[in-house]
């Protein structure tokens, strides 16, 4: 079996910004991450077979790459009993897609293999499923691995895609093709820095979750206008927006301005199916008080038009809290209707 380790100098966030992005989405007390990323021969787990495994793992106070690859079929059994006894000494995975595929890939070949399953009881962080609300936020063609190392201007790989990879790894097989081998392992090693890259994007989560402070609210007259401010700071600049809301976020930064409605804002409760909606009153209410309306006066809520307003005059304007308290109803059913 092959076995490669070397530190990782450049191209992947820092220890504690990685920490600070996953923590709130994974139940550790001492924060010990493996990053990993898998290569098979195929996508069933009953009629191919996993031939490289690759880790990053924060040690020796840098983080390092490890990566184990199998010379022959026979070698899958110890590359899974490596694996499997290297991952203990980690709390939480992260990788990409990984709860749908490359855990369940693993987990099956070592139940085939009669190798204890590394992943019970250990959290896992899934980039893919948590980065899924982004997409339409930062006009991502789709929700691919590249697709987001593209968004980030990042995507500076050398070598080729992982469909490639299998056709070299027989080659490898057949021939030891040394040059085939290198290729196999750049691929891998550079989906291991890519997850370091996206972990980043978690950042943009915070508007979605409600983790911001408001540092000021203005009205124009037309325009409720707010500053935000980030506990984390985002990647890459970004703006969107419908008719209703403009969005702008840099660094820690972010900028919003909400279309009024003589001299109204819409907030938006996002459990709309347990609102009604009244037409002529142009609001929402409870299920639990339009019980006593006639039918003629109500319908079903929907996301976008389970709303009331709020009056933006000064107790609403200069009460930062009410103002946060606005957002965090308002602003994730916003994103949620960008297209």
């Amino acid at each position: 079996m092959i076995v490669k380790k070397m530190p990782i100098f450049q191209g992947f966030p820092d220890f504690e910004s990685v920490k600070n992005l996953s923590s709130p989405r994974v139940e550790t007390k001492d924060f010990k991450p493996l990053f990993y990323d898998i290569e098979t021969t195929g996508l069933s787990r009953n009629s191919t077979f996993l031939y490289l495994i690759g880790a990053i793992v924060f040690e020796e106070d840098n983080w390092q790459l490890h990566q184990w690859m199998c010379e022959n079929e026979q070698e899958e059994s110890l590359l899974l009993q490596t694996f499997s006894t290297f991952a203990q000494s980690y709390n939480c995975t992260i990788q990409y897609n990984g709860n749908h595929f490359d855990q369940p890939y693993i987990e099956a070949r070592c139940r085939l293999h009669g190798i204890p399953v590394p992943f019970e009881e250990i959290p896992s962080l899934d980039l893919y499923q948590e980065l899924k609300p982004v997409k339409a936020l930062l006009k991502l063609p789709k929700m691919r691995q590249p697709d987001l190392e593209a968004f980030l201007d990042t995507q500076n790989r050398e070598y080729c895609d992982g469909r490639e990879c299998i056709k070299l790894y027989r080659s490898f097989l057949k021939k030891k093709d040394t040059r085939a081998r290198e290729t196999v392992l750049g691929h891998n090693e550079e989906d291991l820095i890519g997850l370091g890259r996206i972990c980043t994007v978690l950042s943009y989560l915070s508007l979605y979750e409600g983790t911001y402070e408001v540092t000021s609210a203005q009205y124009d007259g037309e325009k409720l206008l707010l500053h935000l401010s980030l506990e984390q700071a985002l990647p890459k600049c970004f703006s969107n927006g419908s008719d209703e809301f403009y969005i702008t976020g840099e660094g820690t930064d972010v900028r919003l301005s909400i279309t009024t409605y003589t001299g109204r804002v819409r907030q938006y409760y996002e459990n709309y199916k347990d609102y009604d909606y009244l037409p002529g009153e142009d609001m929402a209410v409870p299920k639990s008080l339009s019980a006593y309306l006639d039918k003629s006066l109500k319908e079903p809520a929907t996301a976008a038009n389970c709303y009331t307003y709020v009056t933006c005059d000064n107790s609403f304007l200069e009460n930062k809290e009410k103002v946060k308290s606005f957002l965090q109803r308002t602003l994730p059913t916003m994103l949620k209707m960008l297209k």
